[in-house]
């Protein structure tokens, strides 16, 4: 019962990452605000969140027995986020906690890209977690303090091939969370960062980043998406699982972490040494 009497919020908690950190944390006794799109983001090829995702999530929130309100809000809307945000923290009672989870991928070479991609991953990887955060962070001061995690990735700490809009966007949240955890620090209010490696989730176990893996194949499989994907990690294994970074943002989130700020945290199988 790490978060016993914790209010907090996830975005991108229908499913995947999002989802493992708000069962996580109710788990440990804290209740959740989920918000999530459920649907489709222009330029991605990601099969969608859904509705009946976000539902999932909300019972088995319910099922450790805590409550949780949910919400349909795109985080590139600040004001549909802020007053999603703003009715669950006034009837939940409160927010300590922040999850800034949501998150798209697309691919194209940098050079050859369309506009709209570049635009669009940027508008939802860094200024939708901007607007979870400027939202979130009054009601955090309320509180006399709390924990922001914010969700990044290998790429936020190293170049990738094919995905410079991404690189770009996950950097963009370091640098983010370094201004933020000075400007909150006076508030009691702590900021990091958590850096994965391939995540077994919806984002990756599709045929656009099954080819980008596999150009060799025409339709890679998951175990042939899986033998080039360990190239990439120290630790013999293809991807982490959704848990391992629920397990990470809980341990910044919990007192454990209670002067841990302006961290940025890999959970990455060595992925970001090699």
């Amino acid at each position: 019962m790490r978060l016993e009497g914790k209010i907090a919020l996830v975005t991108g908690a229908a499913r995947g990452i999002g989802r493992a950190q708000a069962v996580r944390f109710a788990e440990e006794g804290a209740d959740i605000i989920a918000v999530d799109v459920c649907g489709a983001v222009e330029t991605t090829v990601t099969p969608p969140s859904t509705f009946d995702d976000l539902t999932e999530t909300a019972s088995l929130v319910r099922a450790q027995g805590r409550r949780i309100e949910t919400a349909v809000v795109d985080v590139r809307d600040l004001e549909a986020l802020r007053s999603a945000v703003d009715s669950a923290v006034s009837s939940l009672g409160g927010l300590d906690i922040v999850c800034a989870t949501a998150g798209i991928t697309s691919s194209d070479a940098s050079m050859t890209m369309s506009e709209s991609m570049w635009q669009t991953m940027l508008d939802v990887n860094l200024t939708g977690v901007w607007h979870t955060c400027s939202v979130a962070a009054p009601h955090l001061i309320e509180r006399g303090g709390g924990a922001m995690t914010l969700t990044s990735s290998i790429a936020g700490l190293r170049g990738l091939v094919g995905v410079a809009h991404y690189t770009a966007a996950k950097h963009g949240v370091v640098g983010l969370m370094r201004s933020l955890a000075k400007e909150l620090a006076p508030y009691n209010v702590r900021v990091n960062t958590v850096h994965p490696t391939n995540v077994d989730t919806p984002m990756i176990q599709n045929q656009m980043v099954r080819g980008k893996f596999r150009p060799d194949l025409e339709n890679p499989t998951r175990e042939e998406f899986a033998a080039a994907a360990m190239t990439m990690n120290m630790l013999p294994i293809p991807w982490i699982e959704p848990v391992d970074v629920a397990n990470a943002t809980l341990f910044l989130s919990s007192d454990e972490a209670r002067y841990i700020t302006s961290v940025a945290l890999p959970v990455d199988a060595g992925s970001s040494s090699r």
